[in-house]
């Protein structure tokens, strides 16, 4: 039996809210309208703030403030809900509240109204939720994403002043040498653009906020992936295989790298032979690969490219940053899998290409930070 702010007692199983808010940890609470009395209110609440639940009750108490903050506001919305608005019948809201040790906590208020058989309210009810975790993950997923943001932005700004300088020093320079100064510039603003769009901090706290999509369907990623080959104006060949129809993972970063490894095939790969995008599923795992017929990664360099502002040894006549295979491997990590480079030999020389994004199938709720093995620094181009 629980016991009310007054001491009157309340049923937990004759109100179910209050016994399935209590399960989840929050605070389940009870205000008596029109008259704003507080009937009940957790016991919880006491660990929660440092004031007890009869403390909260009463209106001399040093609490009241408190309470009134989180009741801000209710006489106009019950007015609203009495005039026939129903818009603010449910409400979520953040509030922060000074606890009785004098720290700040962040609270999520949801409530409702309850009503009679007349349709009158009787009741406001809700939830407290302390959300002081999230609000710690969201400040270190913004320190991340400002450390990262500002790791590519370094180097990007260092390519970016000097390839200005050339622009306006090589007066003289044919015009392919002019050409070349000019898709790196673009290259770098194409590059920056991405970071605006995928590691900003706001982007990357928003992707863990109730706008998260933590679903992404393989397939069709594969199938974008041969939309931007033949929109380069080149040929794809597609195999799907029985990659399942949805798997968990942020659907904006696995796109971005999956594209880089399209680009880089688009980039190395002949014109005139088809890239292949092939997806299997093998030991619980997804495999997304990108296949071509280039000349591939000189032996001994297959990790090293990997690394941040790296390219292999053959690709110094081809435009690059070393950046695309060192995010794309960030990304990869992040969701526990892997980036894995293969060279599949042939007859006649000629030979197959292949890089291939593993992932796991968790049947489960849950996360994994990282992959077993992974580095910190972890991310480049492909050659």
């Amino acid at each position: 039996m629980a016991t009310n702010a007054g001491g009157g007692a309340v049923d937990p199983a004759a109100n179910p809210f209050l016994t399935i808010a209590e399960i989840g940890g929050d605070i389940a609470w009870i205000v008596d309208l029109p008259g704003a009395a507080l009937r009940y209110v957790s016991a919880g609440i006491e660990h929660l703030s440092g004031y007890t639940p009869a403390e909260w009750r009463d209106p001399a108490s040093s609490v009241a403030p408190v309470l009134a903050s989180l009741m801000a506001g209710w006489q106009a919305r019950l007015a609203r809900f009495n005039a026939g608005d129903r818009s603010r019948a449910r409400l979520v809201r953040g509030v922060e509240v000074l606890h009785r040790l004098g720290h700040k906590l962040p609270l999520e208020i949801i409530s409702t109204f309850t009503m009679d058989s007349a349709g009158v309210p009787t009741a406001l009810v809700g939830i407290l939720r302390d959300v002081s975790q999230r609000r710690e993950c969201e400040a270190g997923r913004r320190r991340f994403a400002s450390m990262l943001n500002h790791e590519f932005r370094t180097p990007l700004s260092t390519i970016d002043g000097a390839i200005q300088r050339l622009e306006v020093t090589g007066s003289n320079a044919d015009q392919s040498t002019r050409a070349r100064y000019r898709k790196i510039s673009n290259a770098v603003d194409q590059m920056i653009g991405m970071l605006e769009r995928y590691l900003s901090p706001d982007v990357v706290v928003a992707s863990g906020t109730v706008a998260r999509a933590d679903r992404v369907n393989p397939r069709r990623l594969l199938e974008e992936g041969a939309q931007q080959v033949e929109a380069s104006g080149r040929a794809a060949t597609l195999a799907l295989g029985d990659l399942p129809d949805s798997v968990r993972g942020q659907p904006q970063g696995l796109r971005l790298a999956l594209k880089i490894l399209v680009d880089n095939a688009l980039q190395y790969g002949p014109p005139e032979q088809a890239i292949a995008l092939v997806g299997t599923v093998s030991d619980n795992a997804i495999m997304l690969a990108v296949q071509d017929r280039g000349a591939g990664v000189p032996p001994g360099e297959e990790e090293r490219i990997f690394g941040k502002h790296i390219r292999g040894s053959n690709a110094a006549a081809t435009d690059g940053a070393g950046l695309g295979l060192y995010m794309a491997r960030s990304v990869v990590e992040v969701h526990g899998g892997v980036i894995e480079y293969m060279r599949h030999a042939a007859e006649g020389g000629s030979g197959t290409t292949e890089f291939r994004i593993c992932l796991p199938i968790r049947p489960v709720t849950g996360k994994e930070v990282a992959s077993a093995g992974s580095s910190s620094d972890n991310s480049g181009n492909k050659y």
